[in-house]
Formats: structure tokens, sequence, C-alpha cells
């Protein structure tokens, strides 16, 4: 099989070779020393434009591989088969590894989906000539990031570090339409948190929101760490041109952070704010009840009282007696009324 070289010259000419059949593999592409776009090439041919030292590089994306995707590419790229195997099964925490002259990096990423919140996850592989990524479940394409990058050709030829660059940028700045759709739930929910009857479906949201931000949480946070030792070692793999990308990068991570923190602790607060108002309104049903209770307390004691089977009262045999007893009933009823209302009672 000729090399690359025969195929493209060094000018940045876009010739496509085999573009990419299976739905797995978005992108298969190389790129020249200067940093543009050489061609489109086959997963065979990787190995055979990486045996040829021109300075390029290839860039390969990749959604959701099956094994034997996944053991050609550590075929092509001579990966290590720990990483592969991390790639292959997914549900990985977030980190970084070095094996030998590469990097296996493990990003979450998220996606809001029907109103909620979905996870998933970026594996990328870097080395001195190439870039892979490969991405389970709820991610972005990133063929916008790889596009815009294509415009810089002034960048691109700094090699897959520029690249890994725009992938971890992508994934950082979609983070922050998330945050922003949580910031607007948030505020459509605190009018119902002090609406003056209780919901039960905004409790359930409430704490909904919360388990995803959490999710959330720990999606972005290992990547302060991850972004750090990128930005202080690993100097064979990622250029000193590279690392204020990075940095600003490592700032947006750290605005996200932030954010999604500040959230938390309101939800918390919301969800105090909210039990607290259910207890004082139960409590104030509770006082309400009490004093209709106390109001009927008083006729209930006196008709009782003179309810009873007894022949020697002397307040039977009065002519009036029935009337003063009611008079009397009334006046400790309209008293208590007032003396309940003045103490808001009732």
């Amino acid at each position: 099989m000729p090399p690359i070289a025969a195929l493209a010259d060094d000018a940045g000419m876009d010739t496509a070779l085999a573009p990419p059949a299976s739905p797995m593999v978005r992108n298969v592409v190389a790129y020249c020393s200067a940093g543009k776009r050489r061609a489109d090439i086959s997963l065979e041919q990787i190995s055979d434009v990486l045996a040829v030292d021109d300075g390029g590089f290839v860039w390969v994306g990749l959604y959701a591989p099956d094994e034997q995707l996944l053991l050609k590419m550590q075929e092509e790229f001579s990966l290590h088969p720990l990483a592969v195997e991390d790639a292959l099964k997914a549900h990985q925490r977030p980190k970084i590894e070095l094996y030998g002259d590469s990097l296996f990096m493990v990003l979450h990423t998220a996606q809001v989906v029907a109103g909620h919140i979905e996870f998933g996850e970026t594996h990328i592989f870097i080395g001195p000539r190439y870039l892979l990524t490969v991405r389970h479940g709820a991610s972005l394409p990133f063929s916008p990031a790889r596009e815009r990058c294509e415009k810089s050709p002034d960048l691109m030829k700094l090699g897959p570090s520029y690249g890994l660059y725009a992938v971890l940028d992508a994934v950082v700045d979609n983070y922050f339409p998330i945050v922003g759709e949580f910031q607007e739930e948030l505020n459509e929910l605190e009018k119902d948190i002090f609406a003056e009857d209780y919901r039960r479906e905004t409790v359930r949201r409430l704490y909904e929101l919360k388990r995803d931000l959490t999710q959330l949480r720990l999606a972005v946070s290992p990547m302060q760490d991850m972004l750090n030792q990128l930005m202080q070692f690993h100097p064979t793999l990622i250029r000193k041109e590279v690392r204020v990308y990075l940095r600003d990068v490592h700032d947006h991570v750290v605005r996200v952070n932030e954010a999604v923190d500040t959230m938390r602790e309101m939800l918390t607060a919301a969800m105090s704010v909210n039990l607290s108002l259910v207890t004082v309104a139960q409590g104030e049903i509770v006082k309400r009840l009490a004093g209709w209770a106390a109001l009927l307390a008083a006729p209930t004691l006196l008709t009782s009282w003179y309810g009873m089977n007894f022949h020697h009262m002397p307040e039977l045999d009065g002519r009036y007696s029935y009337w003063i007893m009611i008079g009397v009933t009334a006046a400790v009823c309209v008293g208590l009324y007032f003396a309940l209302r003045r103490a808001k009672w009732l």
C-alpha cells in the first residue's frame, strides 16, 4: 500500500482516499507538518502514515466502537491493552494515565435530553503523532472542534496536543449551557417554593435537580487535576505553546465547578426553606384548629354542666335561667373569639 505522501502533497491537498463507511468511525484524517488537512484515509493506512516520519499526525474519531474496531486501533497505534480494555468497557472514572510514550484520558460528558441530564464518556488516546477520541453515550460530536482547528493551520502544526486542547475545550464549553438551563429551572422552582400551597412535585424536582448537579460535579471536578497535569508534565506530548490554551480551559472548568457548587448550595437551602415553609403552614393550621377547639370547648363545658341529672340544682328552678344560660354562653364564646383573634389563632 503506497504511503500517504504519494497520494497528497504537503500543501494540504484534500484527497479523499477511503471515507469511513462504518457508523462507529466518524473521521480518520491525516494532517501534514504544516498543520493542513492532507487527506481522509482508511483505518488500514494509519500505520503506513505514521511510518513516514514527515512531522504530520493522524486524528481519528470513533463512536461506541466494538471490540474488533478497538483491537484494530490497538494494532495501528500500538496502544496499551489496559487502556483499550477501559475504552471498550466504558463506565470509567475520570482519569489520566501514562502508558509509555502515550497518554490515556477519560472524560465524562453531559447532555440535556428531554429536560434531564444524561452522561456519557469520551476516551482520548494521544501520542507524539496521533490523536484518537472514543465517545460513548450522551456526547456531542467533535467535528465542529476539528473543523475549527483546520481553519488555523498555524496552530494545528503544533500537532496532536492542539487537537487535544480543542477536544477538551469542546467538552467543557458544553457544560455551560447545561449549567445555564439548571439555573433557569432553579429560578422557576423558587416561585413554587414560596407558593402558599404545598406541591409534592416541587420537592421531587428539587431532589432530581440536586442529583443531576451532583453527578455533573463528579464529571467536572476531576478535570481540574487532569488539566493541571497536562500543563505541568508530559512535555514530549504537550507542546509548550499549547499550555496557555489549556490554562484557558482550566479557567472554564473552575467557573463551571464554582457555578455547580453554588447551585448545589442554593438547592440545599431551597429544600430546607421548602420544608420550613411546609412546617410553618402546618403549624398555622394546627393553631387554627386549636383555636376553634377552644372556642367550642366553652359552650360544651357549660351545657354539659347543666346537662347532668341532679334534682337539687338551684338554677333549674329560676324563671329566666335558660335565657341567662344562653347569654352567658354567648358572652363567653364572643370573648374567646376576640381573644383568639388578637392572638392570631383564628
